[in-house]
């Protein structure tokens, strides 16, 4: 006999917890972001190393708390595993140095139009249902992103390195819909993030061996502490998207930038200017947007 469709409770009850799962991760990627400002602040330090710890603590977090659902034989075996886990990785290098070439506001707001991307690819590769209080609640985000981090005032006519932010941003929404299908081919959490973390290391290791520079034990703690939080959070958002549609999990990302803003005014000594109170603002009204009426059922992905 099928199994009984779950009751109505039953599934609020999970999207809360999907819900959660993703503000764990914003709290997670938000202090990332803030503790690798701190290194800036302390060396110089290459972004392949970087990205290659950031990696490496991955693969040990995976094995030191997931070592019984952790299946690593399915890295090779798996096309979809192989396609996160290169897409991902890559990503990962490419928005670090895309910060690097743009500054951190140009390209925080370029790569977070993968919020509205994915939401868009998901419509047509998952099936998921287009709401519009989604749609709007993403724009208007985007709206708010665009005044917290004042991109008009950036200068400069698109180049390159913001062709690169733009694919950055797609390979977001894509990495996002794998997720999903992975989560509904039965793959773990663990497994999925393991993906990025080894095919990542095998694309930066090389370069990081090339350009490596001895840093001192103060940028290696704190590389290793933001590669804990940049662990902790892709677990989680990766947990999240077993449940949440592509739309909404990757919208609640945008409180990401907000909270690397407060951070910059609590710890860097940093003020907000009129604009950017106003477009913290808008994000918070943005994301907030879709709990203003109740979740539809969860969306099969196929």
């Amino acid at each position: 006999m099928p199994s009984p469709a779950p009751s109505h409770d039953s599934e609020v009850s999970t999207q809360r917890r999907g819900v959660l799962f993703m503000l764990l991760s914003v709290v997670c990627f938000t202090s990332n972001v803030l503790l690798i400002r701190a290194l800036g602040s302390v060396e110089s330090v290459s972004v392949w190393l970087v990205s290659c710890v950031r990696f490496g603590v991955g693969l040990v977090l995976i094995s030191a708390f997931f070592w019984n659902e952790w299946r690593p034989l399915q890295l090779v075996r798996s096309r979809k595993l192989i396609e996160r886990g290169l897409v991902g990785g890559v990503s990962v290098y490419g928005y670090y140095l895309t910060v690097v070439e743009l500054g951190a506001g140009r390209a925080t707001f370029i790569n977070n139009t993968y919020v509205v991307i994915g939401g868009c690819l998901a419509v047509l590769l998952l099936g998921e249902r287009l709401r519009a209080l989604l749609l709007v609640g993403g724009l208007v985000s985007l709206a708010g992103l665009a005044l917290l981090t004042d991109i008009l005032a950036t200068g400069g006519g698109p180049g390159r390195y913001d062709l690169l932010a733009v694919l950055v941003a797609f390979s977001s929404a894509w990495v996002v819909i794998t997720i999903r299908q992975l989560h509904a081919a039965g793959e773990h959490t663990a497994t999925i993030f393991s993906a990025q973390c080894a095919y990542g290391l095998v694309a930066c290791l090389v370069p990081a061996i090339f350009t490596f520079a001895q840093p001192s034990w103060t940028a290696w703690m704190l590389m290793i502490l933001a590669a804990i939080c940049a662990g902790i959070g892709q677990i989680a958002m990766t947990r999240a998207f077993a449940v949440l549609a592509v739309g909404r999990g990757s919208l609640l990302q945008m409180l990401v930038p907000l909270g690397v803003a407060c951070g910059g005014v609590v710890f860097f000594r940093e003020h907000f200017h009129p604009a950017e109170v106003v477009g913290g603002l808008l994000i918070v009204v943005g994301t907030a947007m879709p709990a203003w009426r109740p979740s539809p059922p969860r969306e099969t992905v196929t």
